[in-house]
């Protein structure tokens, strides 16, 4: 167990040793454009639409069943 957070200590340290950090890049030209006569309009829907409520219902005869579901009915 030690061991792991020495070699994670090691890494910090080493990676706080390292040269300048690297710039950010420019972002500028892949910003969003906030012209609303230009953005579309975001429009919601319901996520519960279409849904069909299905309680449980009580046990079966088993053969009942078996016969409903048969492939000549």
């Amino acid at each position: 167990m030690k061991t792991h957070l020495f070699a994670g200590a090691i890494a910090l340290a080493l990676g706080a040793c390292t040269q300048a950090p690297t710039p950010f890049p420019d972002v500028t030209s892949q910003m969003a454009v906030t012209n609303r006569a230009v953005a579309s309009s975001i429009k919601h829907s319901d996520p519960l639409a279409g849904f069909v409520p299905r309680s449980p219902t009580g046990p079966r005869d088993w053969r009942t069943v078996n016969q409903e579901q048969a492939e000549g009915n």
